[in-house]
């Protein structure tokens, strides 16, 4: 396992959002407010005065996603969806200051995507600046000031002021809410990507090197594959295991990957899929399947050996089964985990969900039933 290069470099402080660059934002938040049951807290666009894109916030527990559609068929954002579909383009950070983590991580080898600018508006301003990372994703850098004390709002920022900025989102945002039913998500557990065959390294160096993060666990083909395909996989993490970064590249097997599936219809690497945790997977899956999320589901056969491998739990079994729930135990506890189908039509972005009673693991025990369940879907897509 890496020891970080230094601790913490670029002081990152959290997650901040995940923004995905998409044909249509309304009809975007609507399914996840439905489906997902996030509800919708801010907006910008025409009635706001901005001219270029639409967006709309979108907010489950500390899970906060971002859906931006462009107006005009041409520039970066019109671009990235026709290549890619719809697709996470950013995963933000927030940090103690965007100059000094930008000016950081470039000297440590990252490319830059956007060079630190002031985003102001009457709630104070926010310092942002952005690095490349794997394919066409970034990774964003926000610091927040709050409006001066005795100002009209237009005033310069101080840290004096309110403590952060004080809007509902980002400086060009508007107040703008639409209420889901929750689901129980909370929060972003962690984010994986899918690289090209002999890119997992380059890129689990570079979160090491750029952003301190140390390697947590590695899989090999032997660890992930059944008998017609295979991949390998390095977990990336924060030193308190709060951010989460696998990172998959396909193997040799004797069919098509699950990772190579994805790699050709997004043309390219991305963000394969994203984990929501819960605490209560049987509840939350229960109603995410009743807003019509549709999930993989392994055989019940699965059930006899896991039973045998995890012992006892503090779920009833027969519900663990009827969900179709992947259960897994490591030293350190057990954690419940189920995977959807793909969001988008091309068969790219999916979501976990994951419940973890103790275990900081990624579901070891399942791979092979999870890799068989999505190699039957592939063969349904004639992708396999």
């Amino acid at each position: 396992m890496d020891t970080p290069a230094t601790h913490n470099p670029l002081r990152i402080k959290r997650l901040h959002h995940v923004e995905f660059w998409v044909g249509n934002a309304k009809q975007a938040a609507f399914y996840y407010r439905k489906a997902f049951g996030f509800s919708q807290v801010a907006y910008r666009g025409l009635e706001t005065g901005n001219r270029d894109v639409t967006s709309y916030v979108m907010q489950q527990g500390d899970a906060f996603l971002l859906l931006t559609t462009p107006f005009s068929d041409k520039g970066p954002i019109a671009e990235h969806i026709c290549r890619h579909g719809d697709g996470v383009r950013d995963i933000a950070f927030e940090v103690e200051d965007t100059d000094s983590a930008y000016e950081e991580a470039v000297r440590r080898g990252a490319v830059s995507a956007q060079e630190p600018q002031w985003l102001a508006d009457d709630h104070g301003r926010v310092r942002h600046a952005a690095i490349h990372t794997y394919g066409d994703t970034i990774h964003s850098f926000i610091s927040k000031e709050g409006v001066a004390v005795g100002t009209n709002g237009h005033g310069s920022a101080s840290r004096n002021g309110h403590q952060g900025y004080g809007g509902p989102f980002l400086p060009g945002f508007i107040a703008r809410e639409i209420p889901g039913i929750s689901t129980g998500i909370v929060r972003i557990d962690h984010m994986v990507g899918n690289v090209e065959l002999g890119q997992m390294q380059h890129w689990a160096g570079f979160y090491h090197n750029v952003l301190g993060f140390h390697r947590y666990i590695t899989f090999d083909d032997k660890d992930i594959s059944t008998e017609y395909s295979a991949l390998m996989s390095i977990v990336m993490s924060d030193d308190h295991h709060v951010i989460k970064f696998p990172i998959n590249e396909p193997a040799p097997g004797k069919k098509k990957s699950q990772i190579d599936e994805y790699l050709e219809f997004y043309n390219g690497a991305g963000v394969q899929h994203i984990a929501l945790l819960t605490k209560d997977v049987l509840e939350t899956v229960g109603s995410l399947r009743d807003n019509g999320v549709e999930f993989l589901r392994v055989p019940d056969t699965y059930y006899e050996q896991a039973k045998a491998r995890v012992g006892e739990i503090k779920e009833p079994w027969d519900a663990v089964q009827n969900l179709n729930l992947l259960i897994d135990r490591d030293d350190e506890g057990y954690l419940l985990q189920l995977f959807s189908k793909p969001v988008e039509d091309r068969p790219t972005l999916f979501f976990e969900i994951i419940q973890r009673r103790g275990s900081r693991g990624f579901g070891k025990g399942n791979f092979r039933a999870l890799f068989e369940a999505i190699e039957a879907e592939q063969a349904l897509r004639g992708n396999l």
